[in-house]
């Protein structure tokens, strides 16, 4: 049996060196992780323009304005936003110009409309001058030409998806979502929906892990329920083990008899990286590696067992799978006691929240493995090392938020 940092240093070196990249268009880009730094291929705003709808002027020909005493000058041009031909300033003349538009060379401000008599009328009086540069937005102020404009590894956002179309680009390169696949295993499961007698169990594990897939970002290949079948497991395994990065299964990989995992892994090749961590919950967690190049991750049956240890783990894999950092953990004090465990490492779902400045996490009262329930309302993890006496009260203690968590 390993310890939890043995096991992430073991599935950190069983990672691919590369990530596989590809082109995603614009409209698909929101959650994909850029794989390439990209610079701005034009400065931005790519010309000179008006922050204003008003008068572009010669600030030396309205200098001598006050609220009395409006000077007065003729409207030598209107400029619209989207204006393509734009003709230099004459002294002693402005240009009426709207938000967005070019300002003509020779004018060095822009004065507001309810700065003058107004529009529709061919002569404006201006009753008072801004300062030279007013209402300018100059070419280049904003982003330089060749200036980085989005960060390789980042994951694209709706920001991000805005500023690469604001730069014209229509597609960008990303980094392939890691290709999943979850197989459920259990005679005594069934699907919700379904019929189910007094001594059946509704499978949880299935749909809990396929949301987990989405939530971090990766594709789900397949996700199956399977039976206590030798047949079928090694049917499915298989299959999963030529179409997907990672395969993440649940249920049926301990050593009773009818835990056909374990076995029907080796048989396909797959080198047993480890089996059992001291943490509770999660023991008997399977870490392997296939031929293909595939990570197998076999995870406990027990459901908060298996939420546990796909968020410890296969999260951080995926992420460092797409070229991303995986989440930092923080610390936290806690509100309440913690239950430690004498000779493991211990998971407790609970909730983060900042109190007159200091963040404080309170953990879950239902501790154990098949108390699902103890994950609703939860936003992290809180973890703790092997202690012989429970953690009190105001115990500094490190927390994972989770990937669906809003906030504290």
């Amino acid at each position: 049996m390993i310890t939890v940092q043995q096991a992430h240093g073991i599935i950190a070196s069983a990672l691919p060196a590369a990530q596989a990249i590809e082109t995603v268009p614009l409209e698909a880009l929101a959650g994909r992780v850029l794989a390439q730094e990209v610079p701005a291929g034009f400065p931005m705003p790519r010309f000179t323009n008006s922050a204003m709808d008003g008068f572009a002027v010669r600030i030396d020909d309205i200098a001598a304005s006050v609220p009395g005493q409006p000077v007065c000058l003729p409207v030598a041009m209107e400029l619209p936003a989207g204006a393509t031909m734009v003709p230099e300033l004459p002294p002693g003349s402005c240009a009426r110009i709207m938000t967005g538009a070019p300002v003509p060379v020779g004018a060095d401000a822009v004065v507001p409309f309810e700065d003058t008599s107004g529009f529709g009328t061919e002569t404006v009086g201006f009753f008072k001058a801004p300062k030279r540069g007013a209402n300018i937005r100059l070419a280049g102020e904003e982003v330089a030409e060749g200036e980085r404009i989005v960060r390789q590894g980042t994951r694209a956002t709706p920001a991000e998806t805005a500023i690469l179309a604001t730069f014209g680009f229509a597609s960008a390169q990303a980094y392939r979502r890691p290709r999943v696949t979850v197989l459920t295993i259990g005679d005594e499961l069934r699907m919700p929906g379904e019929a189910a007698g007094p001594l059946a169990i509704y499978n949880s594990n299935l749909p809990m892990l396929e949301a987990c897939v989405r939530a971090i970002g990766a594709g789900l290949s397949a996700s199956l329920q399977l039976p206590d079948d030798p047949g079928q497991i090694r049917q499915a395994i298989r299959q999963a083990l030529a179409d997907s990065e990672l395969l993440v299964t649940a249920g049926g990989i301990s050593t009773g008899q009818y835990d056909f995992v374990q076995a029907t892994l080796s048989e396909l090749g797959v080198s047993q990286r480890f089996w059992k961590v001291a943490q509770k919950p999660g023991k008997p967690l399977y870490f392997g590696t296939a031929p293909s190049g595939t990570l197998v991750f076999s995870l406990p049956g027990n459901p908060v067992s298996a939420l546990t240890c796909f968020l410890e783990y296969c999260t951080p894999a995926v992420y460092r799978m797409q070229g991303l950092e995986p989440p930092q953990k923080i610390g936290a004090f806690l509100e309440t006691p913690f239950p430690a465990d004498r000779k493991r490492h211990r998971f407790l779902f609970g909730r983060l929240r900042v109190v007159d400045g200091r963040l404080l996490c309170s953990v879950s009262t239902r501790t154990e493995s098949h108390m699902l329930t103890a994950s609703g309302g939860a936003n992290c993890i809180v973890e703790s090392a092997a202690s012989d006496e429970p953690l009190p009260p105001g115990t500094l203690v490190t927390c994972s938020p989770l990937p669906w968590a809003a906030g504290c």
